[in-house]
């Protein structure tokens, strides 16, 4: 069995997150998504739902990991996986990941018209 460490769930008004996230501003991006979070975020009109849908992925991990403290946006990546959503973590994120114990992450992100929206949830080894 696997135990559950941490739970995060995030919120995103998509709106809101158009206005500051929306101009393209590379600097501004860079500094919260990485390179393949943006190439996968792609083009087009759900854009910005994608981005938004993965930014919510990485406040959520800070949730399930208990704090955000010294952890950039950019040590946690978001990615399309096979089956489910999936997360990688480096730097800060991957440091405190181990010091909790967290040995894998379940991800799932949802958005509508208005929201964007991710629950993660930390667990430790199986037993």
């Amino acid at each position: 069995m696997t135990e559950i460490l941490g739970l995060g769930l995030d919120l995103i008004d998509l709106q809101h997150f158009a206005i500051h996230y929306g101009d393209n501003d590379p600097e501004l991006l860079a500094r919260c998504f990485t390179d393949r979070e943006i190439l996968e975020a792609g083009d087009g009109v759900d854009r910005i739902a994608r981005l938004a849908g993965r930014f919510a992925v990485k406040e959520a991990t800070f949730k399930a990991l208990g704090g955000a403290s010294g952890i950039s946006h950019c040590d946690i990546e978001s990615v399309s996986g096979h089956d489910a959503p999936q997360i990688y973590l480096t730097g800060r994120a991957h440091k405190l990941a181990k010091e909790r114990g967290a040995a894998t992450f379940l991800v799932s992100i949802s958005h509508s018209g208005l929201s964007a929206a991710a629950v993660v949830i930390a667990c430790g080894e199986p037993t």
